[in-house]
């Protein structure tokens, strides 16, 4: 039930992509947002109380949701269901191949702007070589975010672990940046978001390394410049990416007043305008991969 759900999920997410009406995650978000207005303390202590109370409320609706539909077709329907709804790789693909289209076109105004539905950073003065290495950087990590983690907790937990991990996600989103809001309020949901990401991350830069064109420099960058992240999960994900792919991630972010300096990570070149198309190809080989494998364990622990 659980195996057939998730991959009949996935194969909606490649074909539908998120639904543009009444997506559940943007009703969850509406919810935690009233909450937060509400609830808004500048303390630890009080993020916990709200992402707490947010998670295992979507949790407790995944196991009740499971609990009321004892026949088999119907749980499988309803993982399927929640799959499709947690996942946004083709989302992920298509705004990626709309920047790739800009750039192509020579319209770098446009390109910057679109780069803003995939990332935080300010981009208004990017240049090509910018817009693109951001571009490669958030589809490598959500690659990892929004296909192949949360199909590893939709193996080992089903709905709740699909729906409890979305929620978590889609929290840090909103309050676990480092702002001087959401510095202590929104510690619990960035390190619960930490926590949940740690398997998919790993699992991600396993599959870059072994899906990739270089896995010797996949593995290499992976090893060494990993740590050099401020994120444990971005990290592994973007190191591999780099090294797979045989280009050069890393440098200085800027986010609105607030600059990183980014470790350099892989050994190649810069990365290139086609360059976006091998990472594509490159995510869709581990999404497929990571939805096998997820339906591999969910059927073991059935059987």
């Amino acid at each position: 039930m659980r195996a057939a759900g998730l991959l009949l999920g996935y194969a909606a997410d490649r074909l539908l992509a998120d639904p543009r009406r009444g997506h559940p995650v943007a009703g969850f978000g509406r919810v935690a947002a009233a909450l937060e207005r509400s609830l808004w303390r500048d303390d630890r202590a009080t993020g916990v109380l709200y992402a707490g109370t947010l998670v295992g409320g979507a949790v407790a609706l995944g196991i009740a949701a499971e609990r009321a539909l004892p026949r088999p077709l119907h749980r499988t329907l309803v993982t399927a269901a929640a799959t499709w709804a947690v996942l946004g790789g083709t989302s992920l693909d298509r705004e990626t191949t709309t920047v790739a289209r800009l750039l192509a076109a020579e319209d770098l105004p446009a390109a910057r702007q679109r780069l803003t539905h995939l990332v935080g950073r300010d981009t208004t003065r990017l240049d090509e070589a910018e817009v693109v290495r951001a571009t490669l950087e958030s589809l490598a990590e959500n690659t990892s975010d929004a296909v192949v983690a949360p199909l590893v907790w939709g193996a080992v937990a089903g709905v709740p672990g699909l729906v409890g991990y979305r929620a978590a996600n889609t929290l840090d989103a909103m309050v676990g940046h480092r702002s001087a809001r959401y510095e202590r309020f929104g510690w619990a949901a960035a390190r619960l978001d930490d926590l949940l990401n740690l398997p998919g991350s790993r699992l991600t830069a396993a599959l870059a390394t072994a899906l990739g064109t270089d896995p010797r420099g996949a593995w290499r960058a992976w090893r060494r410049d990993a740590a050099g992240h401020p994120s444990p999960n971005a990290g592994p994900v973007e190191a591999a990416f780099a090294g797979a792919l045989g280009i050069r991630l890393g440098g200085t972010n800027d986010y609105g007043g607030r600059v990183e300096h980014r470790a350099v990570m892989g050994d190649g070149p810069a990365p290139v305008r086609a360059d976006l198309d091998r990472a594509r190809a490159l995510a869709g080989r581990i999404g497929s991969a990571a939805a096998l494998l997820a339906a591999a364990v969910a059927l073991r622990r059935h059987i």
